[in-house]
């Protein structure tokens, strides 16, 4: 029985340590969520604003010249399309790698049997493992880690605007967490190229055209701001999966630690009534000797 109390109590002292690793990691991951949070935040009205811009851009365009003459704007019968698929480096999210991991490969499911060909550009190790399990066609990019800038993005950007000009892919997507709350993540797939504005965002702008006027003309807007909404797109969609996963390693680990908090009180019980037994084994062994001594 003193074994078995040794094991109880080496159990606790292991459940405890553990406890204050998880502490520290929601600790660390709590403070890595408010940066990053942040940033994901400030990012989407510049995002949505560059959306309404080139909307109103492409309207006037195509009210003057009859028809889209931008080739980041320009749709055609789609053989070859990039997945660019963003997850975490590291463990420890909960579900969050798992989900995205999942919605990534539902959407390529359904889109490859009517394709040629379908690329996959994975941003993070969590999704790099599992599309090379499953024997996808990859481009390998560099880890952007926990805070990526604007500058770590262009690249991957600009490889996909110049594989879509020259006609070696027809559309590319981005699939990323978006973040909602501290609790909630939801896996989300946008279109990058060809642009397509939304119909509701389209239908609002359409009742400004007549009232503006560009400097210069709005084909040369267009060439120097469909690049840059391309990648803004892309580095919008980063921030928002960073922040996904601060916030859900931060849960995790919160959850974790609470579970071993328990798990401690569980195992003091059952030590207590394991110690409390020995005890009252050994008073009873003492009472029965002292018992048989007095009838001697």
């Amino acid at each position: 029985m003193a074994g078995g109390i040794r094991a109880i109590k080496d159990r606790i002292r292991s459940v405890a340590n553990t406890s204050k690793v998880t502490r520290a990691m929601e600790l660390v991951a709590a403070s890595k969520m408010q940066r990053a949070t942040n940033r994901a935040l400030q990012s989407r009205p510049y995002a949505d604003r560059m959306t309404s811009v080139l909307s109103e851009i492409a309207d006037a365009l195509g009210s003057t010249q009859g028809e889209s003459v931008h080739p980041l704007l320009t749709t055609r019968p789609v053989s070859n399309v990039v997945y660019i698929h963003i997850t975490a480096d590291r463990g420890l999210a909960g579900g969050l790698s798992a989900n995205m991991n999942r919605s990534g490969a539902s959407f390529l499911l359904e889109h490859q049997p009517n394709v040629e060909s379908m690329i996959v550009i994975p941003l993070g190790k969590k999704g790099k493992d599992f599309f090379s399990r499953a024997g996808m066609v990859m481009e390998d990019w560099p880890s952007l880690g926990d805070f990526p800038d604007f500058s770590d993005v262009r690249p991957i950007a600009a490889s996909v605007i110049e594989q879509f000009q020259n006609g070696e892919i027809d559309q590319v997507f981005v699939g990323f967490s978006r973040f909602v709350n501290a609790a909630i993540q939801r896996p989300e797939i946008l279109q990058v190229l060809p642009i397509e504005p939304s119909a509701e965002e389209q239908g609002a702008e359409q009742t400004l055209s007549g009232d503006m006027l560009f400097e210069p003309s709005p084909v040369e807007l267009l060439d120097a701001l469909l690049p840059r909404y391309v990648e803004m797109q892309l580095y919008a969609a980063v921030l928002e999966a960073r922040a996904s996963e601060q916030s859900a390693r931060m849960v995790a680990m919160n959850a974790a630690t609470k579970a071993a908090h328990e798990m401690i009180g569980d195992l003091t019980l059952v030590y207590n009534k394991a110690r409390q037994e020995i005890i009252t084994t050994e008073l009873l062994d003492i009472v029965s000797g002292v018992s048989a001594l007095e009838q001697s």
